[in-house]
């Protein structure tokens, strides 16, 4: 379609960075916002639990809806994405996911809260980011390549049934199955109905970015990959075309987290939010080093972050999306009752440090 629409000074792969930069933009402003933030709603303060429960799946259920009624109508399709392989890399994924869970247990955010904390003037997240990229980065394509490899080549032959449209009932079924709930959840949830709204709003991104570059910007002489809302895999993009802009072109990765950042700055200075942070003592620099390392590294085998594979990654029903989604809320229960067990071992430094303190989730 991108062909028809005019551009004379755009290639498609411009377009994309473009609009990257305008779907982060939305996002950073919406989750600065929301505090949208999945670990906070799995292992979070008792008393926000809930409230961010219900904003995560207000956002769901919207990016479901929104994902499957454009598959209904013909703009785009899944059935070669990686979500839908027919021989799931079941082991990657589940150790993946818990090593991202309780990374970011320990980094008290994960990938795009990071990225939002990055741009409100935490530096805490932005050392724990240029970590997680590198760390990505080498997974992808560098040292610890070959044990990605390694623990790829398990895998789970489901054939068909690795989407939830070849099981009974049909994509609509399955699809009510996971937006319904969520959407009980989200109204029992206690959270404010300004930031319910919002959160239905944010999950209107997920749909639009698969629709954007799976459909709109779709041009059979320069096609470019269709994706939506991810951390992984932009973020270790943003990191090559950071050190190497000269040798390569910046895509829709890079413009997505340009976006976030610039996006989360705004609403923060708007909303009085912005304040610089830092780290508080050497124990607590190690544990986001940690932190970071164990979340570049899960987040390439489960197959994205808890945005990439959980938010964006739901929506196209692939088994392996929920299995990520699952180990990666498992692995952050675990980290979280061991630092409980642990606290002076894992603390963030000579003295307990508050959730008002660091509010990173």
């Amino acid at each position: 379609m991108f062909e028809d629409l005019g551009f004379e000074s755009l290639t498609a792969t411009q377009a994309a960075l473009w609009f990257g930069v305008l779907l982060g933009a939305a996002f950073g402003v919406l989750a600065e916002i929301t505090r949208f933030c999945f670990r906070r709603a799995v292992v979070g303060p008792k008393r926000e639990r809930g409230q961010a429960r219900g904003v995560w799946a207000m956002a769901l259920a919207v990016a479901v809806i929104g994902t499957q009624a454009a598959v209904a109508a013909g703009w785009i399709g899944f059935g070669d994405h990686r979500f839908l392989t027919a021989n799931m890399p079941a082991l990657a994924i589940l150790a993946g996911g818990v090593l991202f869970g309780a990374g970011m247990v320990l980094t008290r955010g994960c990938a795009s809260r990071l990225t939002v904390l990055a741009g409100s003037g935490n530096l805490r997240a932005v050392l724990v980011l240029i970590v997680f990229a590198i760390t990505a980065h080498a997974t992808l394509k560098g040292v610890a390549a070959p044990l990605r490899t390694a623990l790829g080549s398990a895998t789970l032959p489901l054939g068909e049934a690795a989407s939830l449209t070849a099981l009974p009932g049909g994509a609509w079924l399955w699809s009510a199955a996971i937006a319904l709930p969520a959407l009980a959840m989200a109204c029992c949830s206690g959270a404010r109905r300004r930031d319910i709204a919002l959160a239905g709003l944010l999950g209107l991104l997920v749909p639009l970015g698969w629709v954007g570059t799976g459909f709109v910007l779709y041009d059979a002489f320069e096609p470019i990959a269709m994706e939506s809302l991810n951390f992984t895999s932009s973020m270790a993009d943003t990191l090559f075309w950071g050190v190497a802009a000269t040798s390569i072109t910046a895509k829709f990765g890079t413009g997505l987290v340009g976006g976030v950042l610039a996006g989360a700055l705004v609403s923060s200075l708007l909303g009085r939010r912005f304040r610089w942070q830092s780290f508080e003592g050497p124990a607590q620099t190690g544990r986001y080093l940690a932190g970071g390392v164990l979340m570049g590294f899960g987040g390439v085998l489960a197959g994205g972050c808890t945005v990439g594979a959980g938010l964006s990654g739901i929506p196209t029903l692939g088994i392996s999306a929920l299995l990520a989604l699952a180990a990666i809320g498992l692995g952050a229960l675990a980290a979280d009752r061991a630092i409980s067990v642990i606290p002076s071992r894992a603390g963030s430094g000579a003295s307990p440090t508050t959730p008002q303190a660091q509010p990173a989730g």
